[in-house]
C-alpha cells in the first residue's frame, strides 16, 4: 500500500525520468554532437531505471528497489528488468537489453558504426518508453515533448565490411562486424515494433508517378546512365505506421481523452470503452480514401500484393473523425457506402 511518502518518491523519480529521456532525445538529434549514441544510450537507461523503480515501489513497496543484503544500495536497471518484464523473450526486454549493451560497451570503446547498427533499437525504446509511461503512471510524455520529436534524426549509410577492417584495428573491426550479424540476425524479417523498428530503403523504377517519392531524367546521347533526383522524400518517416499500429495508437487515444467510442456490433451498455478494430479502421481508409491521400498513407507496389504504411496526419484524422460523431460515425459510414 502507497504511503505518502512513497507517492512523494515515485514522483520524484518519474520527473527525473523525463528529465533523462528527454536530454537523451535532445542530444540525439543534435547534429553537431559527435557524442550522440554514447549520450543517447546512456540517458534512456538511466530514464528506464527511475520509472521501473518507481513501477516497483509502487507495486511492491518501497524495499524492492534495495538489495535484500545491502538496503543502502538501489538494484540495477537490468534487475529491474527481470522483475518487471518476466518473459525473456519479450521484444520489449530484448529491446532494452540490447541498448544496456550497448550503453556498457560505450564506456570502452564505440564507432560511427553503431550508430547505424542500433538506430533501430533507438526508436522502438523511445516509443515504448511513451507506452510504458502512459500504461503504468497515466503520464503522458507529449504533455512535455512535442510528438513529432520522438521520432530520432537518422543518419543511414551502409557499412562495408572491407571498410571497417581497413579503418579499424583487427581487434575492434572484428567485435564491430561480429556485433552487426549478431542482430541483424535477430531482427524478424517483419521486424518487431517493440524490438527494433526496420528502416528500409527501396529503390525501384515506377512510372506511376503520384506514389514517387524521386523523379528522374534520362539523357539517350548519355554515354553512361544518369539520374537527376528532385523533390526526395523518406517515406519510412512519414508514413512509418502498419494498419495494426494505427488501431493500437487510435485506442491509446480513444482511452486517454476519456471518450465512448460506440461499436454497433456491441450492447452500448456493455463496455465504456468500445475497441476500435480493423474493420472500423478499414471502413474510414476507404470511405474517405485515404489510401490515394499521400499525405496520409503510403503505398509499396511492386507487381506484388500493395503494402500500405500511415502517417501520424492519418492517425489524428481518423480520431478527429471519430470525436465528431462517437455514438453513429460507423453505422453512418455504412450506409453511406451501400447508398454509393
Amino acid at each position: 500500500m502507497e504511503t505518502d511518502k512513497s507517492k512523494n518518491l515515485i514522483q520524484l523519480l518519474l520527473g527525473k525520468s523525463q528529465e533523462a529521456f528527454i536530454i537523451g532525445i535532445e542530444i540525439y538529434n543534435k547534429p553537431t554532437i559527435r557524442y550522440r549514441v554514447e549520450g543517447f544510450s546512456f540517458f534512456i537507461c538511466n530514464a528506464w531505471e527511475l520509472m521501473l523503480k518507481a513501477y516497483l515501489i509502487k507495486t511492491k513497496g518501497e524495499k524492492s528497489i534495495y538489495y535484500a543484503k545491502d538496503e543502502k544500495r538501489t538494484i540495477t536497471l537490468s534487475n529491474c528488468i527481470e522483475q518487471i518484464f518476466t518473459n525473456k523473450n519479450d521484444p520489449l526486454r530484448m529491446n532494452l537489453e540490447r541498448i544496456i549493451e550497448l550503453r556498457n560497451t560505450s564506456t570502452h570503446f564505440i564507432t560511427e558504426e553503431y550508430e547505424q547498427i542500433y538506430v533501430p533499437f533507438f526508436q522502438s525504446c523511445v516509443l515504448n518508453y511513451c507506452d510504458k509511461m502512459l500504461t503504468f503512471f497515466d503520464v503522458d510524455v507529449t504533455d512535455k515533448i512535442p510528438a513529432n520529436f520522438l521520432t530520432l534524426s537518422i543518419k543511414v549509410s551502409s557499412i562495408e565490411p572491407k571498410e571497417i577492417q581497413a579503418r579499424y584495428p583487427k581487434l575492434i573491426a572484428e567485435q564491430l562486424l561480429e556485433t552487426l550479424t549478431h542482430i541483424n540476425n535477430s531482427v524478424p524479417e517483419e521486424g518487431n515494433e517493440k524490438y527494433a523498428i526496420l528502416i528500409k530503403h527501396d529503390i525501384y523504377l515506377t512510372k506511376k508517378k503520384e506514389i514517387a517519392s524521386a523523379s528522374v531524367a534520362i539523357s539517350k546521347d548519355a554515354d553512361q546512365a544518369a539520374f537527376i533526383f528532385k523533390n526526395v522524400k523518406d517515406w519510412q518517416q512519414t508514413c512509418p505506421h502498419r494498419r495494426k499500429k494505427c488501431i493500437e495508437l487510435i485506442n491509446k487515444e480513444i482511452k486517454k481523452n476519456n471518450i465512448n467510442f460506440i461499436n454497433p456490433t456491441k450492447d452500448p451498455s456493455d463496455d465504456k470503452y468500445h475497441t476500435f478494430n480493423t474493420s472500423h479502421f478499414d471502413l474510414i481508409v476507404k470511405f474517405y480514401n485515404m489510401k490515394s491521400n499521400k499525405e496520409y498513407c503510403y503505398i509499396y507496389d511492386r507487381g506484388t500484393t500493395p503494402q500500405f504504411t500511415y502517417s501520424n496526419s492519418a492517425i489524428e484524422f481518423i480520431f478527429s473523425e471519430i470525436k465528431k460523431d462517437l455514438e453513429n460515425i460507423i453505422r453512418n459510414l455504412k450506409k453511406q457506402i451501400k447508398k454509393s
